[in-house]
């Protein structure tokens, strides 16, 4: 599942930071219903782990 800066987060887990060339670049972790923070890169989206 992708997800972007804004989203809200569907379930409480890691979420990795994915960069625009597929690489893994960090990971948050979310609590339900939280919003996703902005990217440290331009670019990046969100995918569970």
């Amino acid at each position: 599942m992708r997800l972007n800066c804004g989203d809200t987060a569907p379930r409480t887990a890691n979420y990795k930071v994915i960069s625009p060339a597929g690489e893994i670049v960090g990971s948050v972790y979310m609590r339900e219903g939280e919003t996703l923070p902005p990217t440290d890169i331009s670019g990046c989206h969100y995918e569970l782990d």
